[in-house]
């Protein structure tokens, strides 16, 4: 499948083409038991921005979904952040309710929103969707402060929430708790995801961001598919919020600016287009790099982080992710061949 137009065709399904190799749930399952290690190994400050870039990530991946794979470019996904964070806030803050009840009802809430503003958009073309979102996300913090909502929402003083204690009597301090259930979740949400994109719906997402004439041609509903894409988007990232609402212990108006959606868009960007494992990445760097910046020089942060962003977008402008597949494919193919010739020769 060429991709004339468009984001090109991601080279993981080349590699996946040529080495017949793929990230598998058994090898995602093996990086889940390292990612729950420094839960034990690192602990205070560090272990909860470790939680933020797991979050992160998650946040990433439901926009790597409709952005990298199904090519339709969104600049709001920070209010679906806020909306899933004030979520959970407000069930926790209001009604009481166990945090991990939080994340399905963020989830429903956030996926009915995403395909309310998707359906119009999506109809009329990836621009439309753009400015759409994007007047989404400055809209969203104007509508949390607003008084009508202020005994719901905080106004601009927020909400205030607990961060929830280990269950079973467990061993672990809070922050380990949280860190662990962050990583559990988005592992469920990555397995998942990757299932979703390697599956019929997936290869349909593909379809239509690389070709969509041909797609629409084979009977393809382009308008249902890319707005149930951006529903799930939404619902994932809108978990994300949830997730950073109960692990921040606080939610304000301030917090979602649309700063926010460009981070998401950043993080998407230089941990690779259209790439599960670069998420991971991407999360990575928008927590570490301008903590990493605001060290180098406390005068003019955002010029350090403006020099290091451009600088990766530089020397890796397939993201860090195609700098791995750079690596990995000339192995595999080696491998791949002598497999081949000693078949052959047997």
């Amino acid at each position: 499948m060429s991709a004339s137009k468009g984001v090109p065709v991601t080279e993981t399904a080349a590699a996946e083409r040529v080495a017949g190799w793929s990230w598998t749930p058994f090898l995602i399952l093996v990086l889940v038991l390292l990612a729950l290690a420094p839960a034990f190994l690192v602990e205070g400050y560090r272990l909860f921005q470790l939680t933020l870039a797991v979050i992160y990530a998650l946040a990433i991946l439901g926009l790597n979904i409709v952005t990298g794979y199904n090519g339709q470019i969104s600049l709001g996904h920070g209010a679906f952040y806020a909306v899933g964070a004030y979520t959970a806030a407000i069930m926790m803050a209001h009604f009481e309710l166990p945090y991990w009840t939080t994340l399905p009802v963020a989830a429903v809430v956030c996926a009915a929103l995403g395909y309310g503003i998707g359906f119009p958009a999506l109809r009329l073309g990836s621009l439309y969707l753009a400015l759409t979102t994007f007047s989404l996300a400055v809209a969203v913090p104007q509508i949390l402060k607003y008084k009508a909502f202020e005994d719901w929402t905080g106004g601009v003083q927020g909400l205030f929430i607990f961060k929830p204690d280990p269950p079973f009597a467990l061993p672990l301090t809070n922050d380990q708790w949280m860190y662990i259930f962050t990583v559990l979740v988005a592992a469920a949400l990555f397995i998942l995801s990757w299932n979703l994109l390697r599956s019929r719906i997936g290869r349909a997402m593909l379809a239509i961001r690389d070709q969509p004439v041909a797609a629409e041609a084979m009977g393809m509903n382009l308008a249902q598919l890319k707005t149930r894409t951006f529903a799930v988007s939404a619902m994932i990232t809108g978990i994300a919020g949830a997730l950073s609402a109960i692990a921040v212990e606080f939610v304000s108006p301030d917090s979602f600016a649309v700063t926010l959606s460009i981070t998401l868009f950043v993080g998407m960007v230089v941990g690779g287009v259209a790439s599960i494992l670069g998420t991971v990445f991407g999360g990575l760097f928008v927590v570490f790099v301008p903590n990493l910046a605001e060290n180098i020089s406390k005068a003019a942060p955002g010029v350090i982080y403006g020099i290091i962003l451009i600088a990766f977008l530089f020397l890796l402008p397939t993201g860090f992710a195609g700098f791995l597949r750079r690596l990995v494919l000339p192995l595999l193919r080696r491998r791949r061949s002598t497999q081949a010739m000693s078949i052959k020769g047997r």
